[in-house]
């Protein structure tokens, strides 16, 4: 499939306290005073503006002063699970009584408050169930916990379907008449906001004074925040960067909990040097594995411990499972890019919407696997594996700029009703479940829908840059400020370059499936390191390249290297 590389419109660089690259850089990000650099807890958003944010209040002071038992509810994934963490460790510190969790199996409970959920959280009798990054979905689960007597408090960051559960409360910057100015709050950022006023309640009625306890200092647990904000994908827009800036700050200092060491120890990551590309790529896959293939608990009990040895313990586990899941995803990428090559045409064109399904794939790979086709294809693409109930699919979908998969899969579910038995999801990645059955009949609408969005141009796979660098640009310096300007991520993209070099030395590594190169401008001397990732074939004498400058740390040295993106013949 074509990759074209576009450079971003120039934009007139702001006068900031920055060198003239980044600049650019920021202005190409919609980046035009200081003040927006400014990465200091202070500039966060007062959880007041949220909605329902006083009723939610109400129940965990109520909760904390009735020495109420306190049931988290968490999620499948790294948000999830750095949700629960910070939510069973932030109320245990503001004096809750009783904190326990419950995370529900995907193969056994489902997404998300389900009824069956409920009932096994109910075996413990919690008087309070707190959802963490899911439940805007969960009519049934919510009316089932209430029928059993729980208060429910809702906090997710997903988006809601034309009506809300009838939670006791719910706290969703996504939900209608929401005020709060930053609708990208992952369900980690959703819950610290919502802690967060719960502690400035406590402090207004003297409870900390009146139980002789002193009060914590919330920023403890933006080491979790950040985690789970970057392992999510969510925008790192004003307040997602403090969030992670700060939670990176104390990460780099130590001062964290010791499974983000751990994990960060078998990744071969310093702490001291940890980036926002770091938790996203190494720490993230690691967590998510656990609630892929295994149980997510291993995962949140991973980042509750404190002893640093059984932490250590739990990694090395993460690990293993993560390993696992990399064999398993290998088989089934190469499965699906093999249908790919094989699809059959109408017209030498793919759907503009790709559907693949197959009954041996692993319901709980099947998004990587989409994300690693539509990265193939350069169109949205939904992979189906067998659910645990007969005949039902489930889905997991990835999808291009300019085509809001959750949106979508609304519009479908609206046209063809039944047709789609449950989805939700963001504008990006969604999940959703439909009886086999309906395959070829969703596979035809899902199709239409994409054509009906999409254009040919939105099918080309758009690498974005930032221009070319000058040789004095090509420097280790420049490389450290780059690092430094972040957190960079989904929505505030790390900065790509392209030039035209001269390739003088290439050499395959790990038997072949990376590429070293030597290359260089003109002028350039000596040669700088660049390094391709999954790229086996030679490259020309001359070629293009869409780069990243990264820091390659060895024995104490450092030096600059290019990560490459893309590589093309250079014209003449």
């Amino acid at each position: 499939m074509l990759t074209v590389i576009v450079r971003r419109p120039a934009a007139p660089p702001a006068d900031l306290p920055v060198a003239p690259l980044l600049q650019r850089i920021y202005a190409a990000r919609g980046i035009h005073s200081a003040s927006e650099l400014d990465r200091a807890l202070r500039g966060l958003t007062s959880p007041a503006a949220l909605k329902n944010i006083g009723l939610a209040v109400d129940l965990l002071h109520a909760a904390l002063r009735e020495r109420q038992r306190i049931m988290i509810v968490a999620d499948l994934d790294a948000d999830g699970a750095t949700s629960c963490a910070l939510a069973v460790r932030a109320l245990r510190a503001l004096g809750a009584a009783e904190v326990r969790y419950v995370v529900p199996n995907r193969f056994i409970h489902g997404y998300g408050l389900t009824p069956e959920i409920v009932a096994v959280a109910a075996q413990q009798r919690p008087d309070l169930l707190i959802t963490v990054d899911n439940g805007v979905s969960s009519h049934e689960g919510v009316l089932a916990a209430q029928a059993l007597g729980m208060k429910v408090l809702i906090t997710d960051h997903h988006l809601p379907g034309p009506t809300l559960p009838a939670a006791d409360a719910l706290v969703n910057p996504n939900q209608p008449g929401d005020a709060f100015p930053s609708k990208h709050l992952a369900g980690v950022g959703v819950i610290f906001h919502v802690l967060m006023a719960l502690r400035t309640r406590l402090r207004e009625v003297g409870w900390f004074t009146a139980s002789g306890m002193a009060e914590p200092n919330l920023a403890q647990f933006l080491d979790l925040a950040a985690l789970g904000t970057v392992a999510d994908m969510v925008t790192l827009d004003y307040t997602n960067r403090i969030l992670v800036e700060q939670g990176l700050q104390r990460i780099r200092s130590g001062r964290c909990v010791p499974g983000i060491l751990a994990l960060l120890e078998i990744a071969k990551r310093p702490a001291a040097r940890v980036t926002a590309t770091d938790l996203a790529f190494q720490l993230g896959p690691r967590i998510n594995a656990a609630g892929r293939l295994d149980d997510m608990s291993l995962s949140i009990d991973c980042l509750l411990c404190d002893d640093p040895v059984e932490a250590r313990r739990l990694a090395q586990h993460l690990d293993q499972l993560n390993r696992e899941r990399k064999t398993i995803e290998a088989d089934m990428q190469d499965q699906a890019l093999a249908r790919l090559a094989r699809w059959p045409l109408a017209g030498n064109e793919l759907p503009f919407g790709l559907c693949l399904f197959d009954p041996d794939w692993h319901p709980g790979v099947v998004g990587i696997v989409a994300g690693r086709v539509k990265e193939q294809a350069h169109r949205p693409v939904i992979a189906f594996a067998p659910d645990n109930a007969a005949g039902q699919l489930r889905g997991s979908a990835r999808s291009v700029s300019g085509f809001h998969i959750r949106d979508a899969l609304a519009t479908i579910a609206a046209r063809q009703p039944g047709l789609i038995t449950r989805f939700g999801g963001h504008a990006f990645a969604a999940g959703l479940s439909l009886p086999m059955a309906h395959l070829e009949t969703f596979r035809t609408a899902f199709d239409a829908e994409a054509r009906r969005i999409l254009g040919e141009d939105d099918l080309r796979g758009c690498l974005w840059s930032d221009g070319e660098l000058t040789v004095e640009e090509l420097a280790l310096e420049i490389a450290e400020q780059l690092r430094a300007g972040g957190p960079w991520g989904q929505g505030f993209p790390e900065p790509v370059f392209d030039n035209v070099f001269e390739v003088v030395s290439q050499q395959p590594l790990s038997g072949g499936k990376h590429l070293k190169l030597g290359v260089r401008l003109p002028g350039m001397n000596p040669a700088v390191e660049a390094v391709a990732f999954n790229r086996a074939e030679p490259c020309p004498a001359r070629v293009r390249l869409a780069y990243q400058l990264d820091v390659n740390e060895w024995r104490d040295t450092r030096r600059l290297q290019l990560l490459v993106r893309h590589i093309e013949p250079a014209l003449p």
